[in-house]
């Protein structure tokens, strides 16, 4: 697999195999008119889209990095871990993506549960059934068990989907603001992978660990304590970012010694409204790809 030295890269996006709305293929195909040399495919727990991703990449000329974002919990807080060039066809590997796509459906279920004792009239197949519609039609008559089968990961923004359509808010910010958000009134936080474990598991799959969009999290204590365990790399560079935070982990990768990265974080678009932010929107050189993939490193 080749991998860029020349350009910019967005190294953080997801797909319909999570919470995105295009297919891995589409997003590919973004990046490639955008002017991208390089874009990675980053989807919650499950590096179901990579395969699909390189393909595409391969037949128009744009390189692809294989990734995944690691939902963790750490002092009550949800972090999330960046992990590029992992063998995903390792048993061992995949396994630990399942069990934390496991948690993730205890999590969607506690949600939905929440919600009904709220008042709002909502079912898992309701969620199941938007997640299997979204994107391009890619998705489209796909079940519950072929959609777990492929690693599909389900998410808050499916539930927020519904929500939605039930009209039971407005708009999708509504729904995380009202419900779905850390502190909203059917969050809810089971126990998950931690951080420090999270960095253990990507190395030991061949990959290398990246702290993600640092700045949402509101405690840069915490941040350093995981980037003290051993992370490899931040991203300085993300679309909830602002310049002032973007400076303050440059310098923070600096003072460590660790990879900068950055990426636009982009989910799709919902009712004409991307989120985080468009292909492109947020880049680095795409020659950090050389100290990311540790084959070429060695």
């Amino acid at each position: 697999m080749a991998v860029a030295s020349n350009g910019k890269a967005d190294l953080h996006t997801h797909t319909t195999a999570s919470d995105g709305t295009r297919p891995p293929a589409a997003n590919v195909r973004l990046a490639k008119e955008a002017g991208l040399a390089a874009i990675a495919i980053t989807d919650h727990d499950t590096m179901a889209g990579v395969e699909e991703a390189i393909a595409e990449g391969e037949r128009i000329g744009i390189t692809v990095v294989p990734g995944v974002e690691l939902s963790t919990v750490a002092e009550g807080r949800d972090i999330h871990i960046l992990g590029y060039y992992t063998n995903w066809r390792d048993a061992l590997w995949q396994e630990r993506l399942a069990g934390l796509r496991g948690t993730r459906d205890q999590r969607n279920e506690m949600i939905v549960e929440r919600l009904v004792q709220l008042g709002v009239s909502i079912t898992m197949d309701e969620v199941i059934q938007a997640a299997s519609l979204e994107g391009d039609g890619a998705a489209k008559g796909k079940s519950d068990v072929s959609d777990r089968a492929a690693g599909k990961t389900i998410g808050r923004p499916h539930i927020a989907a519904v929500l939605l359509n039930k009209g039971v808010v407005a708009t999708m910010k509504e729904a995380f603001d009202l419900y779905l958000a850390e502190g909203a009134a059917a969050y809810v936080n089971p126990p998950r992978l931690h951080p420090f474990e999270a960095i253990e598991w990507i190395k030991e799959a061949g990959g290398t660990s990246v702290i993600a969009h640092p700045g949402l999290y509101g405690d840069d204590e915490l941040v350093e304590k995981i980037v003290r365990r051993g992370i490899e790399g931040i991203e300085a560079y993300h679309s909830d970012h602002d310049a002032e935070a973007e400076a303050r982990y440059v310098q923070m990768a600096k003072r460590y010694g660790l990879f900068v990265t950055g990426g636009s974080d982009y989910h799709g678009e919902r009712q004409g409204k991307v989120f985080h932010g468009a292909i492109g929107s947020r880049t680095v050189d795409a020659d950090v790809l050389q100290q990311l993939d540790k084959r070429v490193r060695e």
